[in-house]
């Protein structure tokens, strides 16, 4: 059987300043100057929830008391094991 030596590269990133650089030309380049500027002030929604919004969400969703007891019968379970 022929043994296979497997190598492997380090990763180098990019420099913030020199990925905005490439990416603002390739912009242009693609788009040109017009509608990279348009492109780059377009006013998108925040799509992001913030994680506090999020939480009371998946609270209001909530069975308290099938919550409970889920979380009460896993806790039992892991009790088991560790005994």
């Amino acid at each position: 059987m022929q043994e296979r030596k497997i190598t492997m590269k380090a990763i180098k990133y990019l420099e913030e300043d020199e990925i905005v650089r490439r990416g603002v030309s390739a912009l242009y380049k693609e788009l040109g100057p017009m509608e990279a500027r348009r492109f780059l002030t377009i006013q998108r929604p925040l799509q992001r929830e913030d994680s506090v919004q999020r939480h009371r969400k998946w609270q209001a969703s909530l069975n308290k008391d099938e919550f409970f007891k889920q979380v009460m019968k896993a806790h039992k379970e892991q009790s088991v094991k560790k005994t």
